[in-house]
């Protein structure tokens, strides 16, 4: 998947990524620790990154998750992540996580990134259901589902278990295409 916007593309994670998504992801570690953890236990380190990448490379081979790289189109610095995981061919169903680091914030590039992935998600994976599951106080994670066309469905008791903290509710945004 390629997509260009006057200020930034998204392309496929990619090997040659791994500084410029190390750098992001830990100059961005206290604002995502709570709702990535996995990502960020993953690529503390320059070596950790480059395994985590090789991982996501075979995931994406093996269409099991695929992982987007939204890149600054002037300095080509990695300024977020789209990633489509929990996939189930079987239901034509896949969910989104997304971040974006603090200084790309608030200028409408991921939910342009959101828009971008989840066409490419119904038209070239034939995904019919897509969904985003953030808790009720990210509000720039719940502005990102609205924005990207994405309903709010339900709410979702005790899904998630941030880091030393007992578990919360998390709120259900989905994207329907039925043909």
């Amino acid at each position: 998947m390629t997509y260009s916007s006057d200020t930034f593309y998204i392309e496929h994670l990619q090997y040659d990524d791994a500084l410029h998504l190390n750098k992001l992801l830990v100059s961005n570690t206290e604002r995502l620790k709570r709702f990535l953890p996995k990502t960020l236990a993953a690529n503390r380190t320059l070596e950790s990154t480059k395994s985590y990448i090789i991982s996501k490379i075979e995931a994406m081979q093996s269409n099991t998750e695929f992982v987007f790289t939204i890149k600054d189109k002037y300095t080509r610095n990695i300024a977020g992540l789209v990633i489509l995981k929990n996939l189930d061919w079987d239901k034509k169903q896949g969910e989104f996580a997304y971040c974006i680091g603090e200084k790309f914030e608030g200028k409408g590039w991921m939910s342009e990134a959101v828009k971008a992935t989840s066409k490419y998600a119904i038209h070239t994976l034939g995904l019919t259901h897509l969904q985003i599951i953030a808790h009720k106080k990210n509000y720039s994670s719940v502005k990102v589902a609205e924005k990207s066309g994405f309903s709010w469905r339900k709410t979702l008791k005790s899904v998630f278990t941030p880091i030393n903290e007992s578990p919360i509710d998390m709120e259900l945004y989905e994207l329907r295409n039925e043909g």
